[in-house]
């Protein structure tokens, strides 16, 4: 997205990402530099996501349930994660609003992408994530 190729970030996504998230221009152009160094091509593929899910989930399935973290992400549904997919991925999760907690939350057990949650969604997410079948 936008000049993630040539190694610049592009004041357009700079500026939608300031905008939707609570991040400074700094902060995003930190953020930027650090994902380039990660992914020289710009983007974050499914395998590499659920490598990097893995080391700070290891107790959950990392590919069962991080292939449908990253599908929630992917809204290109390019099959990769590019700046902007990541830091809005980035936000969601650690500070969005509770609305849009709700709706990435909606994206990920929407596993068919029809607008509606049915109960083997919600079973193949919980079985995937390991909530499914224990008892306290």
């Amino acid at each position: 997205m936008g000049n993630t190729r040539s190694g610049a970030l592009s004041k357009e996504i700079l500026e939608e990402l300031k905008a939707s998230t609570r991040y400074s221009e700094e902060e995003l152009c930190r953020w930027y530099e650090s994902f380039q160094r990660q992914c020289p091509d710009g983007r974050i593929s499914r395998a590499e996501f659920e490598k990097i899910y893995g080391t700070f989930f290891p107790n959950s399935d990392p590919q069962g349930y991080a292939r449908h973290v990253f599908r929630s992400f992917d809204t290109n549904d390019d099959g990769t994660l590019d700046f902007r997919e990541y830091i809005i991925a980035l936000h969601l999760t650690s500070s969005g609003k509770t609305h849009l907690k709700l709706e990435w939350a909606f994206s990920l057990f929407d596993v068919d992408r029809n607008g509606e949650i049915s109960k083997s969604e919600v079973l193949e997410i919980i079985t995937v994530r390991g909530w499914g079948g224990r008892r306290c």
